[in-house]
């Protein structure tokens, strides 16, 4: 393993000399370029999306829904919304689009999160592109270096991507709400908002951090059985964190991409009741 301390010149991880002689970089004869391959289309739709929609500053709002990439809106500039969480914590001197002041919270804990590393790590940089098959890197630092041993972080960002969660909670509960403000109502909107929100709940609570702060530094499970239960639901949803991961992504830019459509006036929000 490379700690960052090895003379300059010596190669590492594969290519050290240690290892087997064998030309061929790879023995696979599966695709396995196909994973990373499919990971890094779709880490890049999004990120192309989701900085389209950030930098836009406009069509957020379509009573009574917002869109999670706004949520909650913090500037003077926001769009007003009727027991929405729109806070002017930011004056009139704040210009740019309000997404810019909440979207480093929720893309801070994504960005540092165990599984997305591997995704990215795999998909943009091939370190390493998949299993069994050699990087093409000549040595390995793995995260002791900057800037990526600021991944470490990540269990901070899972503290402050909680209120974020419980914001859009706040914003699906507002959403049994009609267009002019009545309560008791619900629309297809609303039915977004649920599955949104379930899916970010779900990814959130997965997250490796919640599970080792439940149960991870406890010696004794017998003593302390509450946690030992909490740690084991998050255990289960833990399992399917990659799932999760995607299943979120995919929601939170659907849920914005159906607001945008009301309030761009493409169609009228279907009333279920």
């Amino acid at each position: 393993m490379a700690t960052g301390t090895e003379p300059p010149g010596q190669l590492t991880g594969v290519h050290d000399a240690s290892r087997a002689a064998i030309s061929a970089r790879h023995l696979r004869t599966d695709r396995w370029w196909l994973a990373p391959g499919a990971t890094a289309a779709g880490l890049l739709a999004f990120i192309v999306y989701s900085t389209w929609r950030a930098f836009a500053g406009d069509d957020y709002y379509a009573a009574p829904y917002v869109s999670p990439f706004y949520s909650p809106c913090l500037a003077q500039n926001c769009v007003p919304m009727r027991g929405g969480p729109n806070w002017e914590v930011f004056g009139s001197w704040w210009t740019l689009s309000p997404a810019l002041l909440i979207l480093v919270l929720p893309l801070g804990f994504r960005a540092t999160c165990y599984y997305y590393r591997k995704a990215y790590y795999r998909g943009f940089w091939a370190s390493p592109p998949a299993c069994a098959v050699a990087e093409p890197h000549r040595r390995y630092t793995g995260e002791t270096r900057f800037p990526l041993i600021l991944q470490n972080v990540h269990r901070y960002f899972f503290y402050l991507a909680l209120p974020v969660a419980g914001i859009l909670t706040y914003d699906t509960v507002l959403a049994f709400r009609d267009k002019d403000y009545a309560w008791g109502h619900m629309g297809l909107g609303t039915v977004v908002f649920l599955v949104n929100i379930v899916l970010i709940w779900a990814y959130t609570l997965s997250c490796h951090s919640c599970r080792h702060i439940l149960g991870g530094r406890l010696r004794h499970f017998s003593k302390h059985p509450v946690r030992y239960r909490l740690w084991g639901w998050v255990g289960k949803l833990n399992q399917h964190h990659m799932l999760l991961a995607w299943s979120s992504l995919i929601s939170v830019a659907l849920a914005d991409f159906y607001v945008y459509l009301l309030a761009i006036g493409a169609f009228d929000d279907p009333r279920i009741f």
